[in-house]
């Protein structure tokens, strides 16, 4: 599902339940010793689907160990990023030779739960939803938000290892094209030659899920796109 918004350069591997052949690491294995089930399906799976990829170009697979902020931590040479939700789990691998950053979100299509909304976006995106949600009311944008907000998070960590708000970036949809832009209310850092100030990313809605992305090229392969 998520390979079709995604640029060649990055490979993606998804599935829909937590396949039997699914195992870990050793030293992945003593950090999730402890969890409930749901969350070693999830981190075990999401590994799973990363290791996958990483074979599909060509790299050895490896242990995929979480970083301060609970960030997956890639083997030398990878990009990456996982994500997971009820039904899904995601993992998009590509080379640093290729891509610069990449960043993944999938979230359950249904409304968010009480008071997210307001916790997560600022005014002017609420009023961008209320626009959206009568023009194009087949789709449950709150959470949509929610997503493409977490995508973006993902793909500015790993540039900066700063935190993001929620409140940092605003998210504005393009329903002709279900692409988004976010525009950073913070200063990002340099990179290929000019201040990041923002991101575009792709969605899609289908399977009873919504998925994000956000990728950015290393310059040559962006000019050749």
């Amino acid at each position: 599902m998520i390979e079709t918004i995604l640029p060649g350069a990055v490979t993606a591997v998804d599935t829909f339940a937590d396949p039997p052949q699914a195992t870990l690491f050793p030293e992945e294995e003593s950090l999730i010793s402890a969890a409930v089930h749901k969350r070693r399906a999830e981190f075990t799976t999401g590994r799973w689907c990363a290791r996958q990829a990483m074979r599909r170009i060509g790299h050895r697979p490896s242990a995929i160990l979480p970083g301060p902020r609970g960030e997956p931590r890639w083997p030398d040479g990878l990009v990456g990023s996982i994500t997971h939700c009820p039904g899904y789990r995601a993992a998009v691998v590509a080379p640093t030779a290729r891509v610069t950053t990449v960043g993944i979100d999938a979230e359950v299509h249904e409304p968010t739960p009480p008071g997210v909304l307001e916790a997560v976006s600022q005014a002017e995106e609420r009023d961008h939803l209320a626009a959206l949600r009568r023009d194009h009311p087949g789709v449950h944008w709150d959470r949509l938000l929610f997503s493409a907000k977490e995508s973006v998070y993902k793909a500015w960590y790993p540039l900066t290892a700063r935190w993001l708000d929620f409140e940092d970036a605003r998210v504005t949809f393009y329903p002709a094209t279900a692409t988004f832009t976010a525009r950073l209310d913070v200063t990002g850092p340099r990179l290929h030659g000019a201040d990041l100030t923002g991101f575009t990313g792709r969605w899609v809605v289908g399977n009873g899920l919504l998925v994000t992305a956000i990728t950015i090229l290393e310059p040559a392969l962006a000019t050749a796109a």
